[in-house]
């Protein structure tokens, strides 16, 4: 692993495509999952597709936590997410060795309900967001 004064932080732009990609990795896959369970609720009749209408209205509600789930478990695990491995870019805590699933967890939950907090990274000289301060976090580059 890299020391801090090593690292070359990652820049908004990358981090923009890597969060889109995620994000759409997300809900294609929580919306197939939705719509397949439309399809056999629609077969089991009109109570039960009701019930299935009404959760599928939650979609907004639910697409954070979602997001939230899916990039607290691949922090945790990996450092990185589907997105950013596809761009060369890890999550690193900035004072320990590794990332801990706390530390996933709060970057994850604030980014995916506060993404308007990531503009900070547009200003901050190792470009991290809000959601990088409270985790003590930052997103670097890998070979």
């Amino acid at each position: 692993m890299s020391t801090p004064a090593q690292r070359k932080y990652a820049g908004p732009v990358s981090r923009t495509i890597a969060y889109a990609l995620d994000a759409l990795i997300v809900s294609v896959f929580f919306t197939a999952g939705a719509a397949l369970a439309g399809l056999v609720t629609s077969v089991m009749g009109t109570e039960i597709h009701d019930v299935t209408r009404s959760a599928a209205s939650a979609f907004l509600l639910m697409l954070p936590a979602m997001l939230a789930a899916y990039s607290t478990l691949f922090w945790a695990l990996a450092g990185r997410t589907p997105g950013m491995a596809l761009l060369g870019l890890r999550v690193v805590a900035v004072r320990s060795p590794g990332l801990s699933w706390m530390a996933a967890a709060v970057r994850a939950v604030v980014l995916a309900y506060f993404p308007l907090g990531a503009v900070w990274l547009l200003v901050d000289r190792r470009h991290q967001g809000v959601h990088d301060k409270l985790a003590r976090t930052a997103v670097i580059r890998v070979d």
